[in-house]
């Protein structure tokens, strides 16, 4: 017979979400908000795996893997998101990490990004009984970051472990206006290029015997920002090439500098790689005198519309009354690497006040979400 838990000590999503955002997390998370996590999924029966990945400057990270096996065969459904928080900044009404109520509002750093989220997919766990499948978390402590030894080394472990989802929902926060409005089915790719120009530093007043590298480098940007890329997909805006900085760091204003510098940042729909743009911005670099060093954040992936959508947008109708947009919009986010682990798809709160002072979730929209999860899970682990 179908058995559900109670979930000591917090009862209410609202509960549970205060309690993770008690515990400060500025990105990388460790401790603290971890062990709040596992003394929430150890009860209703999850075995937590917890570990430390990488090594300084960008780690070691603090990840956790949670998985309750359902009966042999049975299908896999994977909760995915993360702990860590941008740093919260001054001018807070009330202190960023001491949550606190204020009529229908939860507010407090993590709210919307990602604490809230998490709180209900656990409340949705504390819901689905054993028998219906096997359910995981897959929560890092660097999402914020650089991201290099969070979801990252998740999948490693889960690859290690044989425990493979056959879907994968990231609870980011993907509503517009309201809860429901919109789901997020792929994502851009980023990349991020770095452009040095030697030149022969001289007078001002003798050009012939200098080679002002800002010349070229002000040429090979125009070159760049003028390249034609797309013109966008049926799923996909058009990808967008952005000069992000600039940098000569010349005091004199009678000499001609050594030296020039710039960054620039491309995101990408699927009709590019980031290794193929990278080449193509090396060319360009080239041509002027100058190199480029690409830095791939991620590459653009789309989950079809099909089986998978339509199970998130039955539930999220069943709850809201709304049918969400399905989206590509916006920046990355780790589903970019568990889409190769098996299909994701994004959903969680109204994206509003994330990365601001005040950030705040309406309590009715946690205890939504929570039933939107658990309507998800239940079908996701059906077939």
């Amino acid at each position: 017979m179908s058995q559900t838990v109670e979930l000591p000590p917090v009862q209410t999503v609202a509960q549970l979400a205060q309690a993770l955002m008690a515990c400060p997390s500025v990105t990388p998370a460790t401790g603290a908000v971890f062990d709040c996590l596992e003394g929430q999924l150890a009860p209703l029966g999850f075995e937590v795996i917890r570990f430390l990945a990488g090594e300084a400057p960008d780690g070691p990270v603090e990840n956790l893997l949670a998985i309750r096996r359902g009966p042999a065969g049975s299908r896999h459904f994977a909760f995915a998101g993360h702990l860590d928080v941008v740093p919260p900044g001054e001018g807070w009404t009330s202190a960023p990490f001491a949550p606190e109520i204020r009529g229908e509002l939860l507010f407090g750093r993590g709210a919307v990004d990602m604490k809230g989220s998490i709180a209900a997919m656990t409340a949705a766990a504390r819901e689905i009984p054993v028998e219906a499948g096997t359910l995981s978390f897959v929560i890092t402590g660097d999402e914020e970051g650089p991201a290099r030894f969070g979801t990252l080394a998740l999948i490693e472990r889960m690859r290690d472990l044989g425990a493979i989802p056959d879907l994968c929902l990231v609870g980011e926060p993907t509503s517009v206006n309201r809860l429901g409005d919109m789901a997020k089915i792929g994502r851009r790719g980023s990349i991020n290029v770095f452009l040095d120009v030697e030149g022969v530093q001289g007078h001002v007043a003798y050009p012939h015997l200098a080679d002002n590298p800002i010349t070229r480098l002000v040429a090979m940007l125009a070159e760049l920002k003028a390249m034609p890329l797309d013109e966008g997909t049926d799923w996909f805006q058009a990808s967008n090439l952005e000069v992000t900085d600039l940098t000569v760091g010349n005091p004199a204003h009678n000499v001609i500098p050594a030296k020039a510098s710039a960054r620039i940042s491309i995101r990408f729909n699927d009709r590019h790689t980031g290794a193929g743009l990278a080449a193509r911005v090396a060319e360009v670099a080239a041509r002027h005198g100058g190199t480029a060093r690409p830095l791939i954040s991620g590459e653009a992936f789309l989950t079809q519309p099909g089986d998978f959508s339509a199970m998130v947008s039955d539930a999220v109708e069943a709850e809201t009354g709304l049918v969400p947009e399905l989206s590509t919009s916006g920046g990355t986010s780790d589903a970019r690497f568990l889409k190769d682990l098996s299909p994701v798809i994004e959903f969680g709160l109204c994206n509003a006040t994330m990365h601001k002072l005040d950030e705040a979730v309406a309590l009715a929209d946690l205890e939504m979400l929570a039933r939107i999860y658990r309507r998800i899970a239940v079908a996701a682990l059906a077939g």
